[in-house]
């Protein structure tokens, strides 16, 4: 028959400051299925070391270490993570419970690394009742006495049935009669077939093993087994433990990840002041990202409804000499446009969808004893259409009044405001210079383009404005439509082509000037954009700073709670699955802040909105974003504390101070 534990010559000698201790000078050491061991001796003769590596938890310098035959130095890291969750049992003299989890939860810690699917929360109970804790189960570690604590961690290590237990001064913490109890619990176990290992320096506690190996420098001295006690019987089929298959499973397909995420939302919620100051830098993160991507989108927003104004594809041909650092070329400089050139533009039916003239000058409006001075603009039947300013009151000038020259006007916002207050303008009559005039709409509000506020406007028929009121043969300007976006320049080329031939100008001749309205639009729309980014990275340098405060907790929790690592390795965890832990407490931080700052952005967003009258558009993109970002920058974060996590050897961080 095979050996359960085998060691052949081992050393292991560890670096204590500049002193090297030598902890084990070649033991040489056989464990049979079924044994009770007590391994004793004074502190430093390297019981403990000896217990270390049995269990697992530690590697030997030199030699050989043999578990059901396998030699433990050809083992993985995770191999022997999976020998000690499916094999080994550990009950320590520190306890090592973790104080924020009620004890049912202590107990059924080793199953998140079995990748078993389930609660277990029944077979941690039932361990429980095996040591007599039935009635407390509903308790946090704080509320017990000593001896009730290492009962709870007996139950911890049984609850996975393991071959085998090891116990590390199981009774060091305990009087005279907890220890008498702890010890009979562990009879009662080795009598049911386990095999127990223990680590003792008293001589009574020793005296309920069979076999008592002493140890003294790092050596065997005496290894004795009590007479008449033979070797418990191999139970059937455990010894062949496939060590190697300890490690498959999906971490996705077993239950491993959920009782991440259980086990982190623990850990945040256990330091709650902490955890809400480390996801305040997300918090406003986000917030500030949600906020200012709202305030930009509605800018922009704005801004796409003044390009509306402009109307779409628009050119703008206005008479004159072309200015120079503001001054004029020289008198007479000055292209006079007549309607001819409008049904000249107009003709070019494959670039133009529409051409209007228009005459602009200045007005003086009176309404019974009130007047305004006001932009006064003669416009052709399709300029409503063209430029987007067919009443939202009222109606549109026919063909036939502006045909006619009728006495009719369309008045901006600012104007009903000046002169009719709350009262409807339409159907009133208004002297515009002196002359009578009919209000049929009100023009639709477009605001403020510049200095210049284009709601203070009236508009009047074009042959009304040029020969009843402003007495003028000639045009100020022509609006064209052009038919597509692609055919600007083209349009631009061939319209100024075809004035310079009307009106026989030169090449060089700059007389007449055509600005086209989708460079405005470009360069609005640009410098929208680049706001609504400039925004949106400064917000995001505040996520950044968020992410290395979470950081920096994420490391201060790694160094509080080295134990509780060692304590997880221990009991099975991988080193993936340590880091994976630290991960997804640090990712749970700074999303949960996430969506606290995506309804605090919202929020802030709709307070600018409601008291400064700000347009505010909150994007489900910058929403998508903010969370992606938050959960992206837990990850970056918490990677480097993770992996610290994840490199501590399990016999380093138990005994860390």
């Amino acid at each position: 028959m095979k050996s359960m534990l085998e060691l052949v010559d081992v050393h292991r000698t560890y670096l204590i400051g500049e002193s090297t201790v030598h902890a084990l000078r070649g033991v040489s050491l056989t464990i049979e299925q079924g044994e009770f061991v007590a391994i004793m001796g004074a502190s430093g003769s390297g019981k403990s070391s000896l217990l270390q590596i049995l269990g697992l938890l530690d590697n030997p310098d030199k030699g050989e270490y043999r578990i059901f035959g396998n030699n433990v130095n050809t083992m993985s890291e995770d191999e022997q993570a999976g020998v000690r969750n499916n094999v080994a049992g550990f009950v320590f003299q520190q306890f090592h419970l973790l104080k924020r989890m009620d004890i049912v939860d202590n107990v059924r810690l080793p199953y998140i690394y079995s990748g078993l699917k389930g609660n277990f929360r029944k077979e941690a109970i039932e361990r429980l009742k095996m040591v007599g804790l039935e009635q407390r189960i509903d308790h946090t570690p704080n509320q017990l006495s000593g001896g009730e604590q290492q009962r709870v961690a007996i139950a911890r290590a049984l609850v996975r049935d393991p071959l085998i237990i090891f116990a590390d001064e199981p009774t060091g913490n305990l009087d005279t009669k907890n220890s008498g109890e702890i010890m009979k619990i562990l009879q009662g176990l080795h009598a049911e077939g386990k095999t127990i290992i223990m680590v003792t320096h008293e001589t009574d506690i020793a005296a309920y093993a069979r076999r008592v190996i002493t140890m003294r420098d790092g050596v065997i001295l005496t290894d004795e087994r009590k007479p008449g006690i033979q070797h418990a019987v191999r139970v059937s089929g455990q010894s062949g433990f496939d060590i190697h298959g300890s490690t498959k499973g999906s971490l996705w397909q077993d239950g491993r990840f959920i009782g991440f995420i259980a086990q982190a939302f623990q850990a945040i919620l256990a330091n709650k002041m902490r955890s809400f100051l480390s996801v305040l830098g997300i918090l406003v993160g986000v917030a500030s990202v949600i906020a200012m991507m709202a305030l930009g989108e509605g800018a922009k927003a704005s801004m796409q409804e003044q390009l509306k104004s402009m109307g779409s594809n628009m050119l703008s041909i206005r008479a004159g000499s072309a200015k120079i650092r503001g001054a004029s070329q020289g008198a007479g400089a000055v292209a006079r446009f007549t309607f001819a050139d409008v049904e000249e533009i107009a003709s070019l039916h494959t670039l133009v969808k529409n051409a209007s003239g228009v005459v602009n000058g200045a007005g003086r409006i009176v309404f019974g004893n009130k007047n305004w001075s006001t932009n006064l603009t003669g416009v052709g039947y399709d300029y409503g259409t063209m430029r987007a300013a067919l009443p939202t009151v009222g109606r549109w000038f026919t063909r036939e009044e502006i045909q006619t020259r009728e006495k009719v006007a369309i008045i901006g916002v600012t104007v009903v405001k000046e002169l009719f207050g709350t009262t409807n303008p339409l159907g009133k009559t208004v002297k515009i210079n002196r002359i009578n005039f009919t209000v049929i709409g009100i023009a639709p509000a477009k605001g403020f383009s510049g200095p210049q506020d284009e709601d203070d406007v009236v508009i009047i028929p074009v042959n009304t404005a040029m020969y009843r009121v402003l007495g003028k043969t000639y045009l100020s300007g022509i609006f064209v439509e052009v038919a597509s976006p692609s055919l600007i320049e083209k349009t631009k080329s061939d319209i100024s082509a075809l004035i310079r031939k009307r009106h026989r100008l030169k090449e060089d001749d700059d007389s007449f000037n055509i600005r086209d309205m989708t460079e405005i639009q470009q360069m609005l729309s640009s410098t929208t954009q680049t706001m609504s980014l400039l925004l949106g990275s400064i917000a995001a340098i505040s996520l950044v700073v968020g992410g290395i405060g979470i950081m920096n907790i994420m490391l201060v929790s790694v160094t509080e709670r080295t134990r509780e690592i060692g304590l997880r390795k221990a009991i099975g965890a991988r080193k993936n699955d340590i880091m994976l832990q630290f991960l997804v407490e640090s990712v749970g931080m700074t999303v949960s802040g996430g969506f606290i700052g995506i309804v605090l952005g919202i929020g802030i967003s709709l307070i600018l909105s409601f008291f400064a009258g700000w347009t505010v558009i909150t994007s489900p993109i910058s929403v998508v974003l903010a969370t992606a970002f938050s959960a992206l920058t837990g990850i970056f974060f918490g990677l480097w504390p993770a992996r610290k996590a994840a490199e501590l050897k399990p016999v380093e961080a138990l005994r860390y101070e």
